[in-house]
């Protein structure tokens, strides 16, 4: 009988555990070939779960641990190492879990690639962790039941999660060292007063990102992952500003707590959701193109059918004169692994679909059947290695796809 992911997290959550959350990047999988020993945990977390990996004087240090992936009832007995001969002067300092078992793990599966993974450490006394119990989510819809619990979880970034701790909905680590000398993580003092009376938008947001962020001569891409970096580091220190109070006063019953923490993880899934389009959207008009004549941000293509951007305009799909194959449009999703099928019915009179994603690769069967349905991956340059070397010279950068819609604005009939 298959286990559900909602009764899974029921049943975690009654035990002292410490969870891990991340999606799969061809670089965990084995879909670009290039594994890199295991899957990659901050040392950070390992060390605060499993203590005894932190031996500084031995060389690569190991802890060996019993994991459970209860989504696909599978056991392994796995070893935690921490890599590092950096302190004996050569280059690797990072730690990682190995012998999961080959492709034949759901973990290793190229076709995991893009999945949510959620690692429940179930600690003892000490806090030291056990065992592990491992979710890999099968489809988007139980990776949506777990980020309704935890919030957000976008590529290249992992979160840390405690059923039991009260403030994890503000306090969860994150890859990014947001305070980090040159960030955008703005001081109290350096947030405007009507932001901290009224939670800025996510236009308000990425304006103040384009303004500590401008990066005149960098390319369109590099330009679209830099800023979209320093605009979470806007968002989280403005939450951080807005709610610590709160979590420091405390509340006064559990249904307070409740409320809260719900608008707290409804304002980041909000974030998560549109941060990506409204970047876009930026860099669109910073390049020339001018909204409503060369695209339509979240125009009709049909009756209920709003694709993200149609080009040159839904004026123009929306005449039957115009040329069908002068017409394109644009998806915007962060994460496309089962995503990317909910675009093959926008936008009818274009067969050809592109979808602008920040996923950290595909698998190849998973870029075939794409390439199928006429769906081209438009993707920032500086994740194209993150893909299989076979699928890296179909990818598209936004450069390229922008520098298309030029050529075609400048072919098309008269509107």
């Amino acid at each position: 009988m298959q286990v559900d992911v909602s009764d899974w997290i029921t049943e975690v959550g009654e035990v002292d555990s410490v969870w891990f959350l991340k999606r799969l990047s061809a670089n965990d999988t084995l879909a670009n070939g290039s594994h890199q020993a295991g899957l990659y945990v901050p040392k950070e977390f390992l060390f605060g779960i499993l203590p005894a990996l932190n031996q500084p004087k031995e060389e690569n240090p190991d802890v060996w641990f019993e994991l459970y992936i209860d989504s696909h009832a599978d056991y392994r007995k796995v070893r935690a190492i921490w890599y590092n001969n950096r302190l004996r002067g050569k280059t690797r300092n990072e730690a990682r879990i190995t012998q999961f078992g080959g492709s034949s793990s759901p973990l290793l599966d190229p076709d995991s690639t893009g999945s949510l993974v959620i690692f429940a450490f179930v600690l003892n006394q000490r806090r030291e962790a056990e065992y592990c119990r491992v979710w890999v989510c099968r489809n988007e819809t139980e990776a949506d039941v777990v980020e309704e619990k935890t919030g957000p979880v976008e590529p290249g970034e992992w979160i840390s999660w405690s059923p039991e701790a009260a403030d994890q909905v503000i306090a969860s680590t994150k890859r990014r060292e947001l305070a980090a000398p040159g960030s955008c993580w703005l001081k109290p003092e350096e947030i405007p007063a009507a932001w901290l009376k009224r939670f800025p938008s996510g236009a308000e947001i990425i304006n103040k990102a384009m303004i500590l962020r401008p990066e005149h001569g960098a390319s369109i891409d590099k330009r679209l992952m830099k800023r979209r970096d320093c605009e979470y580091e806007i968002f989280r220190s403005v939450e951080e500003a807005i709610e610590q109070p709160n979590i420091t006063h405390g509340f006064s019953n559990v249904d307070e707590f409740i409320a809260r923490a719900q608008t707290i993880l409804q304002r980041r899934k909000a974030r998560a959701g549109r941060s990506l389009e409204l970047h876009t959207r930026a860099i669109f008009t910073e390049e020339g193109l001018r909204e409503d004549m060369d695209f339509t941000y979240c125009g009709e293509s049909e009756p209920n059918k709003t694709p993200d951007f149609l080009f040159p305009s839904e004026t123009a799909y929306k005449n039957s004169a115009y040329p069908s194959e002068k017409l394109r449009m644009l998806a915007v999703k962060t994460t496309c692994k089962d995503r990317w099928r909910q675009i093959l019915n926008e936008a009818d009179r274009i067969n050809s679909k592109h979808l602008l994603t920040l996923q950290e690769g595909v698998s190849e069967n998973q870029f075939k059947e794409m390439a199928e349905k006429s769906v081209t991956l438009v993707v920032p340059e500086p994740l194209f290695l993150k893909y299989p070397k076979s699928i890296q010279p179909h990818l598209k950068t936004l450069e390229s796809f922008i520098g298309d819609i030029r050529i075609l604005l400048s072919q098309a009939p008269m509107r």
